[in-house]
């Protein structure tokens, strides 16, 4: 009976598959959404997110080759900036609720690599939150 009420009009699955990452999956949705050929060739650098906290995994952001990807996993290509901070705190600078440089000071966001990536991407962040109204 199970497999007929997929069949009927209107009928809901009983099993629905989990979101892709939650508010990090939604975040990088919009990431993708705004990075295109132009963002690449400004940046030209592969970032590596390692999120700790409630929503924890491993994430990336390739603005070096073609038109740039994101996602979940790690990078492509060897990371040339690694930020390390808690999700919940990640959520809240690429909404705009976090600068990125008082995470920095006050210790919620680590930084390995080259700094000068890690400043061209709150001009990112910036785009994402115009992208978002």
């Amino acid at each position: 009976m199970l497999i007929c009420s997929f069949l009927l009009p209107g009928a809901t699955p009983a099993f629905k598959a989990p979101p892709s990452g939650g508010p990090i999956g939604s975040t990088f949705d919009i990431i993708r959404g705004v990075i295109n050929e132009d963002v690449v060739k400004a940046t030209q650098g592969v970032y590596r997110f390692d999120l700790s906290g409630d929503h924890s995994g491993v994430w990336f952001l390739d603005l070096k080759s073609g038109s740039g990807s994101a996602g979940q996993g790690e990078p492509p290509a060897k990371a040339d900036v690694v930020m390390t901070m808690d999700s919940g705190d990640f959520t809240k600078m690429f909404a705009g609720q976090l600068k990125p440089t008082m995470a920095f000071m006050t210790g919620k966001l680590r930084i390995k690599g080259d700094m000068t990536l890690a400043i061209k991407l709150e001009k990112l962040m910036g785009r994402m939150n115009k992208a978002r109204l």
